[in-house]
């Protein structure tokens, strides 16, 4: 499983949706994700302080949009891309971010 951090609001706009885009997918051309090991750090590197935020796990044995895992810039660690929408088929659960992943 991998995971996918989002706005309530912006989820909401893709209820019912047979795939969902993130925000900066326009720009970036990919979806960010983590694994769950790396949520923690995700959330306090660049959601600190927010707590409004939803999770959503992903089966990456589902996706029908390419997925790598790419190392990020001034780091070792590799983090899970998806280069295209999401499909409803591999998403498993979506929760508030408090107390999801521990």
């Amino acid at each position: 499983m991998i995971y996918h951090i989002v706005f309530p609001d912006y989820w909401a706009k893709f209820e019912g949706a047979s795939e969902y885009f993130s925000e900066t997918f326009e720009v970036e051309k990919f979806i960010h994700c983590s694994r769950k090991e790396q949520l923690a750090g995700v959330l306090e590197r660049f959601f600190a302080g927010v707590n409004d935020l939803l999770i959503v796990e992903i089966d990456e044995s589902k996706l029908t949009s390419p997925l790598l895992y790419e190392a990020v810039p001034d780091s070792e660690k590799t983090f899970p891309h998806i280069f295209g929408p999401i499909n409803r088929a591999a998403i498993g659960r979506i929760g508030n971010v408090n107390g999801f992943y521990e």
